[in-house]
């Protein structure tokens, strides 16, 4: 997977939910939606599902080579007090220059102190790990400690 893809769904999610849309479509790859998956684990989007170019699929298309060009993830963005509750979204990891942690760094991380210079988490702030055994949220990856690649940060 692309981390240039990566950072275009950061960068259209930041600015759809500034621009307060309700619903927006993402790429569909296996690790953009195991991303969104994940928050929509941590509350920052109300619904993921798949579809195509038009809009969300009202029952199960399966994936085909002669479709895999137009599926798209449609996600549901939220907003608390009128005010988006994904604020900022912001890539750790970059195409040149790869951000790799192991367990003892993300721990330093997940307690607020800065570790080699990764900044430490802010309350309210999620950071992704992809590791050899998919997209885990920061303190799931330390709980199941694995290391891994430096996603993005969510706040």
């Amino acid at each position: 997977m692309s981390l240039v893809h990566l950072s275009h769904v950061c960068s259209h999610l930041q600015n759809a939910s500034r621009a307060r849309l309700g619903l927006t479509s993402v790429p569909a790859t296996k690790q953009i939606l195991s991303l969104m998956l994940g928050l929509q684990d941590q509350g920052f989007v109300s619904s993921v599902t798949r579809g195509s170019i038009s809009g969300p699929d009202p029952e199960y298309v399966p994936t085909t080579q002669e479709n895999v060009s137009t599926r798209r993830l449609w996600l549901g963005l939220k907003y608390f007090d009128n005010e988006p509750v994904l604020s900022k979204m912001r890539m750790v990891s970059r195409p040149k220059q790869r951000v790799w942690m192991s367990v003892e760094g993300m721990r330093e991380v997940a307690k607020g102190k800065d570790y080699e210079y990764v900044k430490g988490l802010q309350p309210g702030e999620c950071l992704f790990v992809s590791t050899d055994r998919g997209v885990y949220e920061l303190r799931e990856a330390i709980e199941r400690r694995v290391g891994g690649q430096l996603l993005c940060r969510v706040k």
